[in-house]
């Protein structure tokens, strides 16, 4: 029975298909153009449009893979990791506040888990289901248009690097713009703001206490701590706003 169970939640039909490209369509778009930057920024540093898919595919964070472009090519291997590490560690605990949600994906929660980058959180974190499509496959396949317009977009960034010559000076500011635009939309669209002033306010703080190369960890540590304790207040908050 637990094995039916499973295989009947993991359909995939027209109407997941056409569900999760309305859902992940803006993000797609958005992560081609921001990956196409990326994969310029690689061979402008050396790495040829493989890297950049390999890159993709291993790794799949923007924010990572833009911060470690001028360290790879410096040689700082080390360091790369170090602060590959350390900006990353925010999705360890997105995928903790996932655990409850993914339980009963079967092996397909390994991937969902591996690619849950900060844009795919935040549709698949509001427990919003389109009616009549089955959420299984909707959660599969957000995650996986999500991660290959970002694949698709820096392998093309790479190769279109290779014909153009020109200042890249910036190109690594589109991450910030994409997680500005993500919080803007986020606050729009709902009326519970605890966990974005809870995310700023320790973020802040922990930026004067630990430095620029130190706050990620203790901030996210916090958030979660806090999070966790103002869990019932902030369901309840959200089970109001949905009507329920």
């Amino acid at each position: 029975m637990e094995k039916e169970k499973l295989e009947k939640q993991g359909i995939i039909g027209r109407k997941e298909v056409s569900a999760a490209l309305r859902t992940s369509l803006p993000i797609m778009v958005t992560f081609v153009v921001l990956g196409i930057g990326y994969g310029i920024l690689m061979e402008k540093h050396g790495f040829g449009p493989v890297w950049s898919l390999l890159s993709g595919i291993l790794i799949f964070s923007g924010t990572v893979q833009f911060v470690s472009v001028s360290m790879l090519s410096g040689g700082s291997f080390i360091m790369a990791g170090v602060t590959a590490l350390m900006v990353a560690a925010r999705h360890i605990f997105f995928s903790i506040s996932m655990i409850g949600r993914y339980r009963e994906e079967g092996r397909r929660k390994w991937y969902l888990y591996y690619a849950l980058c900060d844009e795919t959180y935040a549709m698949l974190s509001r427990d919003e289901n389109p009616p009549g499509v089955n959420r299984s496959g909707y959660r599969f396949l957000v995650t996986l248009f999500d991660q290959s317009a970002w694949v698709l977009g820096s392998f093309l960034g790479g190769w279109i690097g290779t014909l153009l010559s020109f200042n890249s000076t910036g190109i690594d500011f589109a991450m910030t713009a994409l997680f500005t635009t993500v919080f803007i939309q986020q606050w729009i669209d709902s009326k519970c703001h605890i966990p974005a002033v809870l995310g700023l306010a320790a973020t802040l703080v922990c930026r004067v206490l630990f430095g620029r190369d130190l706050f990620l960890i203790p901030a996210m540590v916090i958030i979660l701590a806090v999070l966790t304790i103002m869990r019932r207040r902030i369901e309840a908050e959200v089970a109001t706003e949905n009507g329920n």
